[in-house]
């Protein structure tokens, strides 16, 4: 009878791990993606347009006119 309990509390001790583990491995990915958002906003934002020289070919940071 005794090693059906210590199976028994074993078995739930695993399921809650199991729970545990889903929702940090959830949270990570949350934060990853979020982060990723984050940096691509900022590539966006921080994006210099550029013009091409006729006369070189050359690209360069277009004149504010």
């Amino acid at each position: 009878m005794p090693q059906i309990l210590l199976l028994a509390a074993v078995g739930a001790g695993l399921l809650l791990l199991r729970r545990y583990l889903k929702r940090e491995q959830e949270r990570i990915v949350s934060d990853l993606r979020k982060a990723e958002e984050a940096m691509e906003r900022r590539d966006i934002d921080s994006a210099v347009p550029l013009e091409q020289d006729p006369a070189t070919g050359v690209f360069r940071p277009k004149q504010k006119r």
